[in-house]
């Protein structure tokens, strides 16, 4: 039996008021109570629309705040969530990952929706040997991959095009039961799978090149900086040299101009034998 409730319908706490805990509750509440919905292993639709209530918000910034620690903590509990269910049914495993995956993705984390929507695909075409039914097709892989690529995740598609044209071409498909799937799409969905995968390597080595530019021109900036600071030093210490210079030369003119009116002054008195 299943240690977790998928059921369609809401699991409220205990002494809590089912009709007043959205009206009521303060912002804090109703994350406290999401959080609980999580922890008590509720992964139906019923938490993922209380979820989406709480992403109704008049304010644009309370909507971010609440967005932002809903992400928080889907993240951290799905990280726990996921390493404690590694003994659990496929099945089970699964339905855990769709659901994080549809939370990821009303909250707007496309990082974190990708890679469980990946880890689902891969754990799917790993178990697919034993159950028939949890065969990835081509065209799953290429919906992942044209998702992963147009929302800049290269790596990951670049991942995604070798699972899926090792599925494609598996030359044991049969042997594994799984449905034949016709040539022509066949031949279509490995030029597009191809398309993409080249598209995304030519993408990562493109970012990586501009990094590299980026990170040469940065340094080559802190280089210049330490080349320049001597000389603006040097500079710094000529020009005060330069200005204390003109200040001893002024100051010299002035005590000579002094001494030359005092001597002017002595000679303009009256000598004392001739008055």
């Amino acid at each position: 039996m299943s240690k977790f409730s998928f059921s369609r319908t809401f699991p409220y706490p205990p002494n809590s008021n089912p009709f007043s805990l959205q009206m009521s509750h303060s912002v804090e509440q109703q994350l406290s109570l999401f959080r609980y919905l999580i922890q008590t292993r509720s992964f139906g639709n019923a938490t993922l629309r209380f979820m989406d209530s709480l992403l109704v918000s008049k304010d644009v910034k309370s909507l971010v705040e609440i967005r932002s620690s809903l992400m928080q903590l889907l993240r951290s509990e799905s990280l726990s969530i996921i390493q404690s269910i590694a003994a659990e049914s496929v099945h089970d495993k699964l339905l855990v990952l769709e659901f994080f995956v549809r939370a990821f993705a009303l909250v707007g984390d496309l990082e974190s929706c990708l890679a469980l929507r990946y880890e689902a695909l891969v754990m799917r075409e790993i178990k697919s040997a034993s159950f028939q039914l949890l065969q990835v097709s081509p065209v799953e892989w290429l919906k992942f991959v044209e998702d992963a690529v147009q929302n800049g995740f290269h790596s990951v598609a670049v991942k995604a095009c070798e699972n899926a044209l090792r599925c494609i071409g598996n030359d044991d498909v049969q042997k594994l039961g799984r449905d034949a799937f016709p040539e022509k799409l066949k031949a279509t969905t490995i030029t597009e799978i191809t398309r993409l995968r080249n598209f995304a390597m030519t993408s990562i080595t493109s970012r990586s090149v501009q990094v590299q530019a980026t990170e040469y021109l940065e340094r080559k900036t802190r280089e210049r900086q330490k080349l320049d600071l001597p000389y603006i030093e040097k500079r710094c210490l000529a020009s005060t040299s330069f200005r204390n210079g003109i200040k001893r030369q002024n100051m010299r003119k002035l005590y000579e101009r002094q001494s030359l009116l005092q001597v002017n002054g002595e000679l303009h008195e009256p000598h004392p034998n001739l008055s």
